[in-house]
């Protein structure tokens, strides 16, 4: 038995790596993401979706790319404070309350009946 073993691999035949292309779709679909929540956000007074765009937005810009940069027409810091501004307003009324006797949004009960003039 011998210990040594002849390479049967032929060197014409190797192929070298290539790196593959980076797709943009991930670039694009993050900074429409970062761009969207906080506008849910301020649409939904949701905090929860508020917060979560202020750590998306700022995963976001941490995670640009040179060329992501260049191709893309807002810039990182503007989704983060896009993201703290829904996300002050989300709070908003905590410290601003509304006046009372005034009901946020729209009822869907039938008005009150008013009184006939006697």
């Amino acid at each position: 038995m011998a210990s040594h073993k002849k390479d049967m691999r032929r060197v014409d035949l190797i192929i070298p790596f290539q790196e593959p292309a980076a797709k943009k779709d991930a670039s694009e679909f993050s900074s429409t993401l970062s761009s969207t929540l906080p506008m849910a956000a301020i649409f939904m007074r949701n905090r929860y979706v508020g917060w979560a765009s202020v750590v998306y937005s700022v995963q976001n810009w941490l995670g640009e790319s040179e060329e992501s940069q260049k191709s893309s027409g807002m810039p990182g810091y503007f989704s983060v404070g896009m993201s703290l501004m829904s996300l002050a307003v989300t709070y908003l009324p905590m410290f601003l309350p509304p006046p009372p006797g005034l009901h946020g949004g729209s009822r869907t009960d039938a008005p009150a009946p008013v009184p006939l003039p006697a």
